[in-house]
């Protein structure tokens, strides 16, 4: 499972129009599922994300994570992240999850975070959405949470 984390002072997505998810500072989270992806990586990859410390401290060295800021995470599924970009000049979508089961991962990725992180925000998978965020620093990071079979 991927993750393309960027830390925010707000973040919000738009379907058909309509606000469905927004947050104030904290973490965007844009989340691509591979074929071999289980809920173990879901679980690990929410782990990273809420653990990760990118958020500055008193003496301004990224030694803080979202809970520790009481942030906002913001989760939106993206199947362009397991892109083959590697050849060629379009890129392959071959490893992705096929769509019921990206939605599935996808959406326990969700229940999980709403159990142990408030507020939690999301988009909706499959939709054309409008993702909209002002990026803090800029900070951005790449997490993926490697297939352990």
């Amino acid at each position: 499972m991927i993750a393309l984390i960027q830390r925010v002072s707000h973040a919000s997505v738009v379907v058909n129009g309509e606000t469905i998810g927004a947050i104030g500072t904290g973490i965007l989270a844009l989340i691509g599922v591979e074929k071999t992806d289980t809920e173990a990586e879901a679980k690990r990859l929410l782990q990273r994300i809420l653990g990760y410390r990118i958020f500055a401290d008193a003496d301004d060295k990224m030694n803080l994570n979202l809970s520790d800021i009481s942030g906002g995470l913001l989760l939106v599924p993206q199947f362009t992240l397991a892109a083959s970009t590697t050849k060629g000049m379009r890129p392959s979508f071959s490893s992705a999850a096929a769509p019921a089961d990206g939605e599935r991962l996808f959406d326990h990725l969700l229940q999980l975070a709403r159990l142990q992180h408030q507020p939690v925000a999301a988009g909706r998978f499959g939709a054309d959405m409008k993702v909209s965020l002002t990026n803090d620093g800029p900070v951005t990071f790449w997490l993926q949470v490697p297939t352990a079979r």
